[in-house]
Formats: structure tokens, C-alpha cells, sequence
């Protein structure tokens, strides 16, 4: 029985051997197809010299603090150009901009006159706005946040209701922020927030019937359009 067994066994085995030489050998896993080539647009690139324009409106107070009228508001559209530079590290976007914007600021006291409630209205006017100030973005590939701040010259007119005008062009610091989007690789688009300050202009006696000091600051929101000159 045991040789039966043993025969058996050998013979099972060399049957398996045969039946599996005479099957086909097993196919080979089909090649996968190469991935499709997709692009990568590179970053963009915020650095290089640029030109602008902008235009907004300016609003905030005028301050005649030693004579009877005190604050009253001031308010009047704006227009120019402007100029810059950037330079782009990783994200990080440094930068220098400066603009010159003819404005049409103006205001006056209406309820209190310079020599009391029956005397000529105060007025204060601005005819331009100058700044130059220094940038820090963060940008987002083509959107860029910027904090911003420098800077800031003006002309200061105050004068009374017929008397001579007084005239000083006045140097203030700004400060503010922004968002820019490049449209294209060298037209970009911003809006901005400024807000600028001066303190030391003055109306003497002659022109205003007292001499006081004139104080001014200005809350401009503007919108631009810059053409950027390549990356350097």
C-alpha cells in the first residue's frame, strides 16, 4: 500500500509538471501610457521699473486752531502720474513709488467767520500732492498686498473771504495700502488707500485779520493703472 501511495504521489506530480509546461506563459502587464505633458506657467515676476496714472478723491480737515473757526471739512478730486521700481524676493516685494497729482482740495467754514458769526468765511485749498514712499508686498503669483509709506509735499492756500491769499507748500508723511494685479506681463492695476498729514502751515494776520496756524490732513483713495518694463 505504501509503494501504491508513493507511485501515486510521483505520478501526480509529473502530471502537474507536464500540464503546467504546456500552459501559455502568463502575459505581461500592459505598458502604462506616459503622462501628458502639462505646462507650468512661471510665477509672476513683480520686479522691473514702471510708469503710471491714477485718479481718486482726497477728503479730510483743515485745523485753524488759534483763531475762532477751528476744524472744517476739506474734500476735491485728484489726477496724475506716477513712478517706481521693484524688486522681487521669493515673495517678498520691495519697492520705492513716487507721484505727483494735481488736486482740487477745498474748504471752508461756514457757520463761524474768521472775525466772528458776521465776518468772511476761512478757506483752505490745495492744488497738488506730491509723495514718495517706500513699498512692502506680499504677492500671491499675479496679486500683490502692499503696505506703503514716506513722504508727502503739498501747497497749503488759506485766506478769508476777501483778503489776500496765503500761500506755503508744506512737507507731511503718508502712509497707506494697496492691492496691484498684473492684467497682462506689464499692465498692472491697483487701488490704494493714503492717508496724509501736515501741520506746519500758517495765514499771518495780514492775509486773515489774525494770525493763526493752518493745519491739513487728507484721505485720498485712488485707483491706477502702471506699465512695468520687464524683471531685473
Amino acid at each position: 500500500m505504501k509503494r501504491v501511495l508513493i507511485a501515486g504521489a510521483l505520478v501526480i506530480a509529473a502530471a502537474t509538471q507536464a500540464f503546467a509546461a504546456d500552459l501559455p506563459p502568463p502575459m505581461a502587464p500592459a505598458p502604462r501610457a506616459p503622462a501628458a505633458y502639462v505646462p507650468v506657467s512661471p510665477a509672476y515676476n513683480w520686479s522691473g521699473f514702471y510708469i503710471g496714472v491714477n485718479g481718486g478723491y482726497g477728503f479730510g480737515q483743515s485745523n485753524w486752531p488759534s483763531g475762532p473757526t477751528g476744524k472744517f471739512d476739506v474734500n476735491g478730486g485728484l489726477a496724475g502720474g506716477t513712478a517706481g521700481y521693484n524688486y522681487q524676493i521669493g515673495q517678498l516685494v520691495l519697492g520705492v513709488e513716487g507721484d505727483f497729482d494735481w488736486q482740487g482740495l477745498k474748504g471752508s467754514t461756514t457757520n463761524v467767520g474768521c472775525f466772528g458769526a458776521a465776518g468772511p468765511s476761512c478757506n483752505t485749498q490745495s492744488d497738488y500732492l506730491g509723495t514718495v514712499r517706500g513699498r512692502v508686498g506680499y504677492a500671491f503669483d499675479r496679486i500683490m498686498v502692499y503696505a506703503t509709506g514716506g513722504g508727502a509735499v503739498t501747497d497749503i492756500k488759506s485766506f478769508a473771504a476777501g483778503f489776500p491769499t496765503t500761500n506755503n507748500s508744506e512737507w507731511g508723511w503718508t502712509a497707506g495700502a494697496g492691492i496691484e494685479g498684473a492684467i497682462t506681463d506689464n499692465l498692472t492695476a491697483k487701488v490704494e488707500y493714503l492717508y496724509a498729514d501736515f501741520q506746519n502751515s500758517s495765514c499771518p494776520a495780514s492775509s486773515c485779520g489774525f494770525a493763526t496756524n493752518v493745519t491739513l490732513n487728507e484721505n485720498i483713495v485712488r485707483a491706477g493703472l502702471n506699465w512695468k518694463f520687464g524683471g531685473f
